[in-house]
């Protein structure tokens, strides 16, 4: 073959018919047109062949339009013009239905036999009367344009040429026979213009390129050179990746630590690893890039272990896009959120992003159904929290079984700097790498009196004179404000962003009030309109509410953030405040641990949370805001003392960072009492002795000789055996050494519920059981109210009396059978004195399951906080945690037999409580991030399904959704479909295994 192949490439207009005809006309078109070869005759039609031209063939684009002038198949008497001739023909000569009479003879001549033709009398036949609704547009035009076409007959009668009755009965007498050739070329041809579009030539090159990336990649991987410093065209990842953080997170090269980081030996060669640098130094970017690497390069699963519920949600957000566009799930794992066990993929991985909580029930449920392997790999944030209390303990729990379980597992930490980093190497089997890089210099001072002093470790007074506060105080300015918070912030704002952390909320609320008494009308005019549009936002979130501190400061820029306010209203206050809209937040210091809001100065207002003195990574986290990358040239922080603290001060902020220490042993080693429960029911443990080998993997094990001081750790663990022993959790075989999880065991650990209530909840709704209420929620959000909150909240009296007085007479009966009488409630609230003893911790429990009662008759978290007078933050975690509770719960009964009835009923009150909103919302309400407002928008601008969410156009969705902008609207969207994605991949499990033959 010596024709000369030439690559083109042609735009997608169309093309002349002339450029068309040496390749797709019919040969004796062709030949006619040239006039060399005689006139076509029936039955020698035939297809030219492309490659018996002398002229290169072209190669087009797959965007062209390859029928150029052509625009439907009646306009081209080529093939089907043909096939009906030679029909014609047959029919006219009466051959016989014998289908070999169509091939040529040895003479060459054909045998002439009569034949009862059985092609029918047009295409509209094959097309019948019947709409398809599935054809593309184009097609349902072709359609039309052909029944227009037809002529118009007598009523009842069929189109037909005069002739064809005859014909028809032939066909009658035939209908047992084979379709012609022609039928069955119509036939495949109109089941082609059906069939959806094959995928673009131009998506599966790019395809191709990406896989070709991927597999460069993984082969580099297992191949490690020692002086290779990439795997791949962007880390050892395709180079798609690098264009989508290009995209989606503006971020086109890397800083030189992070470069080195992810070039490590250890990286590369996936041992695990804790990375410390300072607040705000791009950590988290690092941890992403290694998560795609498993994901795409080592098809294996990831969990993300984030400290608060908020943080996952954002992250699911930010993430899902790059989920959709690379082809893996993320799936969020908070709150009552997430499936145990997980789904089962059939083709792409999943990326669990998870709270510390539910990352070890995602971890127990792993071991348990043996898929542990199949998590490749563990990232988690904010490692120094394994010194902080019981949720210290639970990643501790987590990490190790990990550890245990599986070999293959890849474990990456992150945390700012730690002060015995070597334990924490030990017990995870760790390189270290540590870098101070800051991407913005952080300058620390501290305010005593009218000065101010630049921290200074290499001073011996740890303190450097640095100025004298230039301000001009009246006497009632000194009075109200002491400390000189107006002189420090308007120094910075509305120019710059300004942060104040204050010891309680109330003080937070305070400051923002005291701040705007003193700020000149200018601030007023600044950004008015988008200031206008946050006070409308925040009056929808409320319900036509909106909090009076707020609606006093966000005219001048101001606000306030703490957990008293709704989720809704802290996102709000976020996204203004990073968007420029307010300048200055005054905060508690939960906001340094969670959501990234830098600001060019930082000021705290005092060295104490509530009564407690600051902690040095508490300090840390906080002043750690200061700084803007890409913003400020230099962050400042100013810790503002009394004369009574300059001692302790000196060691907050100039003392190394505090120890990390196990938490397994605190609160009389209930950590440790959960850790050996859940091991001997996961079969992972079954003896003293194994349990003691499996502690060997610990952080506790490493710090023994400081934290086992009263019993050796040997001790310590048969003391922990005996207690489960003792509260029938656990039994010992016949052989004396076999440790056995009973069935209350089993439930207490797969319910994750806390081994200080679990008999109490069986208790609880075994009693229940005997007289359940079913006529009303209260008696079930009764039994869901959390325990651990019951000391959170005293009942105010007379708002109980009240509420208690509403309830119907069986709701009433209920709260009497258990344990609250009404003539109880009535004597507190009349002052008087009650000597029959009753069960305090039941009535407060019960007060909080009215309070939960009334928001899912009322669903405003403003209406019932005002009731109860109550924060309306702490409404809004009430119900959050009795929603997680009762998922546990839920968990806990499906594994005891005589809890039966509570499967069905908490399964419906869990979906209530995790969205108390109407029915209609609740598919809304699913999509991370969008909460009750935003999905009030979203149904009323049409958008009434998660089905119709997904496939919005991100422009329409932004220009008809007021106050929605285009990248939260692309974060929506993202989300919607990775939620439809995960829903689906549910269902086609439950095919499958109900499709799956049983084993021999």
């Amino acid at each position: 073959m010596n024709s000369e192949l030439k690559i083109k490439r042609v735009s997608w207009r169309k093309r002349s018919r002339e450029s068309l005809k040496t390749e797709l006309s019919p040969a004796g078109k062709r030949a006619a047109g040239a006039g060399s070869c005689p006139p076509r005759c029936p039955g020698t039609w035939r297809l030219s062949g492309g490659m018996a031209h002398s002229q290169p063939a072209e190669f087009c684009s797959d965007s062209e339009d390859l029928f150029g002038d052509y625009d439907s198949l009646l306009e081209d008497s080529s093939l089907l013009a043909q096939l009906d001739d030679a029909e014609q023909t047959e029919r006219r000569q009466d051959v016989q239905p014998d289908f070999t009479a169509l091939r040529p003879s040895k003479d060459g001549a054909r045998d002439q036999q009569p034949c009862e033709d059985v092609l029918t009398d047009s295409i509209l036949d094959v097309l019948g009367d019947e709409p398809l609704e599935d054809l593309p547009s184009s097609q349902l035009q072709f359609q039309e344009h052909v029944r227009r076409s037809r002529p118009q007959q007598d009523a009842g009668l069929k189109t037909s040429t005069p002739s064809r009755d005859v014909e028809a009965r032939s066909r009658r007498r035939t209908a047992g026979r084979r379709s012609s050739m022609a039928e069955q070329l119509k036939r495949t041809m109109l089941c082609n213009a059906a069939s959806p579009a094959a995928v673009s030539r131009s998506a599966a090159l790019k395809e191709a390129v990406v896989s070709e990336e991927i597999s460069v990649a993984v082969q580099a991987m297992e191949t490690v050179c020692g002086d290779a410093t990439d795997l791949g065209p962007f880390f050892g990842l395709p180079s798609k990746v690098k264009d989508l953080m290009s995209k989606l997170r503006n971020i086109d090269s890397l800083y030189a630590w992070q470069e080195t980081c992810l070039n490590l030996d250890c990286v590369r060669q996936r041992k695990n690893l804790i990375y410390s640098l300072p607040t705000s130094g791009g950590k988290t970017l690092v941890a992403e890039i290694l998560i795609l690497r498993e994901l795409l390069c080592r098809k294996k699963d990831c969990l993300f272990i984030l400290p608060y519920i908020s943080l996952v949600q954002e992250k699911v957000r930010g993430l899902a896009t790059f989920g959709l566009e690379l082809d893996f799930m993320v799936e969020e794992y908070a709150g009552s959120k997430g499936r145990f066990p997980p789904v089962k993929r059939r083709n792409n991985k999943s990326l669990y992003i998870a709270t510390i909580e539910k990352a070890h029930s995602l971890v127990n449920s792993l071991i348990e159904t043996g898929r542990i392997d199949n998590l490749g790999l563990v990232v988690v944030d904010e490692l120094h929290m394994l010194g902080d209390g019981s949720r210290g303990a639970i990643i501790e729990m987590t990490l190790s079984k990990v550890l245990y379980t599986t070999k293959s597992t890849q474990i990456i930490g992150m945390s700012a700097t730690l002060g015995n980093i070597r334990d924490l190497q030990k017990f995870l089997r760790a390189e270290n790498y540590t870098n101070d890089f800051r991407p913005v210099q952080l300058k620390e001072y501290v305010k005593l009196q009218d000065t101010i002093y630049e921290v200074d470790p290499k001073e011996e007074d740890c303190f450097r004179f640095s100025r004298l506060l230039n301000f001009k105080y009246s006497s009632s300015m000194q009075k109200l404000d002491p400390d000189h918070i107006i002189a420090l912030v308007t120094e910075v704002i509305p120019t710059h962003s300004c942060l104040v952390f204050c010891p309680t909320k109330k003080n937070c609320e305070n400051v923002a009030a005291m701040i705007c008494k003193y700020l000149k009308e200018e601030f007023l005019r600044l950004r008015e309109a988008e200031k206008a549009v946050l006070l409308s936002q925040l009056r929808e979130s409320g319900g036509g509410a909106v909090c009076p501190v707020l609606k006093r400061t966000v005219p001048y820029g101001l606000a306030y953030h703490h957990s008293g306010l709704t989720a809704e209203e802290r996102r709000l206050v976020e996204e203004a405040y990073s968007s420029g809209v307010l300048c200055l937040l005054a905060c508690t210091s939960t906001l340094a641990a969670g959501i990234n809001l830098p600001a060019r100065r930082v000021i705290l207002r005092s060295p104490y949370v509530a009564a407690d003195f600051l902690k040095r990574s508490q300090y840390k986290q906080m002043v750690g805001r200061a700084g803007r990358a890409g913003i400020d040239a230099v962050g400042e922080s100013i810790l503002i003392l009394q004369d009574k603290d300059r001692n302790m001060a000196k060691t907050l902020v100039c003392a190394p960072m505090e120890n990390c220490y196990s938490q397994l042993l605190q609160d009389e080693g209930k950590g440790l009492l959960s850790l050996i429960l859940s091991l001997i029911g996961l079969n992972v443990t079954t003896s003293v002795k194994q349990l003691l080998d499996f502690l060997s993997g610990t952080l506790l094990w490493v710090q023994q000789q400081q934290l086992c001081e009263e019993a050796s750790l040997t001790e310590e663990v048969q003391q922990q055996v005996d207690l489960l022993r003792d509260k029938q959790l656990v039994t010992v075989a016949a052989d004396g050494l076999t440790l056995q999880v009973t069935r209350l065991g089993r439930a207490t650990y797969k319910g994750s519920v806390d081994l200080s209530y679990s008999d109490l909840l069986y208790r609880d709704l075994c009693k229940g059981l005997e007289a359940l209420l079913l006529n009303s929620y209260l008696h079930l959000v009764y039994l869901v109210t959390p325990y651990d909150l019951v000391s959170q909240c005293k009942p105010d009296w007379r708002t109980f009396f009240t509420q208690f007085t509403r309830l119907s007479i069986a709701e009433q009966k209920m709260a009497a059978a258990v344990g609250v009488p009404e003539s109880f409630v009535a004597r507190k609230a009349a002052g008087q004195t009650v000597r029959k003893p009753v069960d305090l911790e039941a009535v407060s429990r019960m007060y909080l399951a009215l309070v939960i009662f009334c928001l899912l008759k009322e669903s405003s978290v403003w209406i019932v906080a005002e009731k109860f007078q109550l924060s309306r933050g702490f409404v809004q975690s009430l119900l959050s945690s009795s929603a997680a509770f009762c998922s546990c719960v839920l968990h806990f009964t499906e594994e005891l037999e005589e809890l039966w009835p509570f499967k069905s009923l908490l399964a419906e009150l869990t979906r209530r409580l995790s969205y108390c909103v109407t029915a209609e919302l609740v598919p809304l309400m699913e999509v991370a991030g969008v909460m009750e407002s935003r999905a009030k928008q979203l149904y009323n601008a049409g958008y009434k399904t998660l089905t119709q969410l997904a496939n919005a156009d991100p422009a329409v969705l932004a220009s008809t959704v007021e106050n929605l902008f285009r990248k939260q609207a692309n974060q929506i969207i993202a989300s919607a479909k990775m939620l439809l994605n995960e829903k689906a991949a549910a269902l086609q499990e439950e095919v499958d295994e109900l499709l799956r033959k049983p084993s021999e």
